[in-house]
């Protein structure tokens, strides 16, 4: 036999095929452990924010680091590394394509610029900003595929529902950010009226843009991203990173503008928006636990 043989023998062997496969789940079983770590850390972070008047520049880095980091951990452990790299090129790159159009143009988001308050940037973005994209594109599509999975939507329109319900889920969490993020300095709208009631100097203009810019971003990422793995990561609770960090942004964000920002008017706005997508998800979950799904 030669040694061509031999390795073709080795690679064909049944046990061997059986231990790298082990250790394949094994390491991903790591990965989505190490998921929740960085989801445990940004929790602990943002619970730091209203004890500093809603953040310092190290706690946002911080947070938004480390939750795009989870994001990222978990798509590689549980849709595979390209896939983790599909994210961080569509919603990373798309944002800041996006948003440097908006600084230069005023098209999608209305006319803005970034002050110095964020730190280093890029093509007049700041770095975190792209960041920002992907650790929230990833739960907003992981729920979202949840919800129109649970509501029993027909396969040709699943991804039709899946794009807007997902543009919707990316930007209702922007209600909060917004205004955290201007009350802090780190940019300014020139023109900031009309607004959404309850959220002063925030213009609608921003929250169109946010859903044309999620919905081409929640898109492409449905079509890149595979979507023949949900019903054993269900079963298996490995989505439940996502959708933790979804529920935590929403219920989180709530209280600390009711209680800590001062800002009790965008909790209640923010709480009705973004709490379509939340509380039927919160609801979904419950009955998936009950089942033993």
């Amino acid at each position: 036999m030669s040694l061509l043989d031999g390795t073709a023998s080795r690679r064909s062997d049944p046990s061997s095929r059986s231990r790298r496969t082990a250790d394949t789940v094994s390491w991903n079983r790591g990965l989505v452990t190490l998921s929740w770590v960085l989801l445990a850390a940004t929790i602990g972070v943002q619970i730091a924010f209203p004890l500093t008047g809603g953040g310092t520049l190290p706690l946002t880095i911080a947070s938004v680091l480390l939750l795009a980091s989870a994001s990222l951990v978990h798509v590689a452990a549980t849709r595979g590394a390209l896939a983790a790299a599909a994210l961080a090129v569509v919603a990373g790159g798309g944002g800041l394509i996006a948003e440097s159009i908006g600084v230069s143009t005023g098209f999608p988001f209305g006319t803005y610029e970034y002050t110095d308050g964020l730190g280093l940037k890029v093509l007049g973005v700041p770095v975190l900003v792209p960041l920002a994209w992907i650790m929230m594109s990833w739960p907003a599509l992981v729920v979202t595929r949840r919800l129109v999975r649970a509501a029993g939507v027909a396969e040709r329109w699943a991804r039709p529902a899946t794009a807007v319900v997902g543009a919707y889920a990316l930007t209702a969490w922007d209600v909060f950010l917004d205004p955290q993020m201007v009350d802090q300095g780190n940019w300014v709208w020139r023109y900031p009226t009309p607004s959404l009631p309850g959220v002063a100097d925030i213009p609608l203009t921003n929250f169109a843009g946010w859903l044309l810019v999620s919905f081409l971003i929640v898109a492409t990422l449905d079509l890149v991203i595979r979507r023949d793995e949900n019903a054993e990561t269900d079963r298996a609770g490995m989505d439940a990173v996502p959708v933790t960090a979804y529920l935590w942004t929403y219920f989180s964000s709530v209280m600390a503008h009711a209680v800590f920002f001062g800002r009790p008017s965008v909790a209640l706005t923010g709480g009705l928006v973004m709490g379509v997508v939340a509380i039927p998800l919160l609801v979904v979950e419950i009955r998936g636990r009950r089942a033993g799904v």
